[in-house]
């Protein structure tokens, strides 16, 4: 394969994901948003508002609140949004007209409509998200209040939809702005699950004054590798060794069992990870459509301790 082809391959699967995520995204506003009148918050939840008051075409709506805000973002924050975000945008737009004369809503009960809209749309923001892609909208208008405000781009996003959610109480009722609060939780729980991946490990944080055997049993029974950090209690001022080793779901009764059995005085944490990338694990992969980091691939063992 040339240098080019293998430059010029990844970008085009880059864009494709960013394509395939805002069908799906136009699919869950056609099947289930827009025909429920559920306003979910963003550039999508005005749309939704303005068509079922004039009638207008949701994605010429998008599209058209869309233009001003990137020219506005490309004046006061530069071009760190990219030509991805306007095929996002643009892709969003022309599917969501598209597909609206030729689908039919699949349930007119507004929870359900809510639930399977919100996470069917954030499903698809996900995967264009994780190629590197955006579908414009209130990301935009939250970036260029922070831009102007004190407000923090989390906070500026939250107030945009919550300012889209109270708009679509007062054009709708309060019960389909309720129905709309869910489907933007849901939206927000999918993009993340696509994003990061579903909880399938667990990082241990074992401190413990054994750590060095403990290590050793880590290496031995459960063939795991082990990182240790150095560490030093606030109360004691004493100096130890912390332990993180990265388990599988199923390993971690046995890890357990190991530690308690080492020092029954260790302390040990655990929390959940999403994503574990490395030996033992899922292999070192670029999100879809990235170019791979250089080196990829060549991941040595690391010793616990």
């Amino acid at each position: 394969m040339s240098e080019r082809v293998r430059r010029v391959v990844p970008r085009f699967l880059a864009y494709l994901w960013v394509v395939v995520g805002t069908v799906a995204t136009a699919l869950a506003l056609d099947w289930f948003l827009v025909p429920n009148q559920i306003a979910a918050g963003g550039v999508s939840g005005l749309a939704t508002i303005t068509y079922h008051w004039f009638g207008w075409p949701v994605g010429v709506v998008m599209l058209a609140i869309n233009i001003p805000l990137f020219l506005a973002s490309l004046r006061f924050l530069g071009r760190e949004f990219g030509i991805k975000t306007v095929v996002g945008a643009v892709s969003l737009s022309f599917w969501t007209d598209l597909l609206a004369t030729r689908v039919e809503p699949l349930t007119h009960d507004p929870l359900l409509a809510a639930i399977y809209g919100g996470i069917l749309a954030g499903a698809g923001m996900g995967l264009s998200f994780r190629a590197g892609g955006s579908t414009g909208g209130t990301d935009m208008a939250a970036r260029i209040t922070a831009h102007f405000t004190a407000f923090s781009t989390g906070r500026a996003l939250l107030l945009a939809d919550g300012l889209v959610i109270v708009a679509a109480a007062l054009a709708f009722s309060p019960e389909l702005a309720l129905y709309a609060l869910l489907a933007v939780f849901l939206t927000g729980k999918a993009i993340d699950l696509v994003q990061e991946g579903q909880s399938y490990a667990k990082a241990a944080y074992i401190i413990s004054s054994r750590a060095e055997e403990i290590g050793r049993a880590v290496l031995e029974e459960l063939e795991r590798g082990g990182t240790a950090l150095h560490g030093t209690g606030l109360y004691t001022g004493e100096h130890r060794e912390v332990l993180l080793v990265i388990v599988s779901r199923s390993e971690v009764a046995q890890l357990k069992g190991l530690v308690s059995r080492t020092d029954p005085r260790a302390f040990l944490v655990l929390h959940d990870v999403h994503e574990v990338l490395g030996e033992g694990f899922g292999p070192m992969t670029p999100a879809p459509g990235a170019p791979p980091p250089p080196g990829a691939g060549r991941i040595r063992r690391r010793r616990a301790v």
